[in-house]
């Protein structure tokens, strides 16, 4: 592929909304618009930047030290894996991580529920594209950008009120609304699609499958927890 500032542009989208990132960007945002439910007042808190560095490790930088390893072992040809069949290993390797680390936030009481959920969506989420992936290919971009928009929505309607603050160190505290939160993480959404699109990695039906698969996932996850 050439390298052009479109296609620049298009690969640090998708590397910044990598679905490894999703569980930690899902807490991110839950500890912005609603702390409270973790016991403390603001993700600056040390306890907060404790559990994401402990969602980071454990959903993103092991599944990834593992991807790599495949990759030195020659198991997979690009870290890219755009041929489905390569995808396999690594999907088994992150549902082994993401399980572990919803067992570990069921079991913990000061774990709010709310994310516990979010959790239990992801997992969901990556285990229906691995079904999925067996028979035809299918975005995992897409799929962690669906379980988004669901989380936002869920928390919208179920975990937050219609606002919530953040405090900045420069512009002291700034207010925003859910549903200002909702359109950008929307837009968003058809931003990494369209990556994903304009890099070749993927159909159109296989990123809009993608993203019914994660939003769908998050749906079971919050039948199955309420």
């Amino acid at each position: 592929m050439r390298i052009t500032a479109p296609n620049i542009l298009a690969y640090a989208v998708s590397v910044l909304m990598h679905p490894l990132l999703m569980p930690t960007y899902m807490l991110a945002l839950l500890l912005l618009v609603n702390p409270y439910l973790f016991g403390v007042r603001h993700i600056s808190e040390h306890s907060s930047k404790v559990l994401l560095l402990r969602i980071f490790i454990s959903t993103f930088f092991l599944p990834a030290v593992a991807f790599l390893l495949l990759r030195f072992l020659n198991l997979i040809r690009s870290l890219e894996m755009r041929d489905r069949q390569e995808r396999t290993g690594p999907y088994i390797i992150t549902g082994v991580f993401y399980l572990w680390m919803f067992r570990n936030l069921l079991d913990n009481s000061q774990i709010p529920t709310a994310y516990t959920t979010f959790m239990l969506g992801a997992t969901i989420g990556l285990f229906l594209v691995f079904f999925i992936n067996i028979f035809s290919k299918i975005s995992a971009h897409a799929a962690g950008m669906g379980g988004l928009v669901a989380m936002v929505l869920i928390t919208m309607s179920m975990f937050s009120y219609d606002t919530f603050t953040v405090q900045t160190a420069w512009l002291g505290a700034m207010h925003f609304n859910m549903l200002l939160v909702l359109t950008a993480v929307v837009l968003l959404a058809g931003i990494v699609g369209t990556s994903r699109l304009w890099l070749q990695a993927h159909q159109p039906m296989e990123v809009y499958g993608g993203f019914a698969v994660g939003f769908v996932a998050q749906l079971i996850a919050l039948r199955i927890m309420f």
